[in-house]
């Protein structure tokens, strides 16, 4: 057991350094992309589904949430690039707005997941607890 444990230490070893780097990519591109996917503003079907809901304004609501997603997305990204206390709040606030817009994803659109087999088998909660990583982590 000891023999391979050294093994794959070594070949992690050198890898150690990007380790973060595969959590921020993946969270800040996902987050784009999710962003993204919501253009152009304001979402028609997000639209609907809110006013069904009965939200006020809507549009300004939904509108909200994807510029959330890229601003989070991109921050999350450009946090790790910058060094220094701007990277490490930019990296935090970032994961913060992931853990809020998470929270409200599954709050209010999946609130039949809530602690049930079916939220823990989601992607919605490993984006939050990849958002709780980094506004807990930041940069360090």
């Amino acid at each position: 057991m000891k023999k391979l444990n050294n093994v794959l230490e070594s070949i992690a070893k050198p890898m150690i350094p990007i380790a973060p780097w595969l959590l921020r990519l993946g969270l800040g591109t996902s987050f784009i992309l999710h962003g993204i996917g919501k253009l152009p503003l304001p979402p028609e079907k997000m639209v609907t589904w809110f006013e069904s809901m009965g939200y006020m304004y809507p549009e300004l609501v939904t509108s909200l949430v994807a510029i959330g997603e890229i601003a989070a997305g991109v921050g999350i990204i450009l946090g790790g690039l910058i060094s220094g206390h701007i990277g490490n709040l930019i990296s935090r606030l970032s994961g913060g707005a992931v853990v809020v817009i998470m929270i409200g994803a599954i709050v209010i659109a999946h609130s039949d997941w809530l602690i049930t087999k079916k939220l823990f088998m989601s992607e919605q909660i490993f984006l939050l607890i990849l958002g709780l990583y980094f506004s807990i982590k930041g940069n360090d």
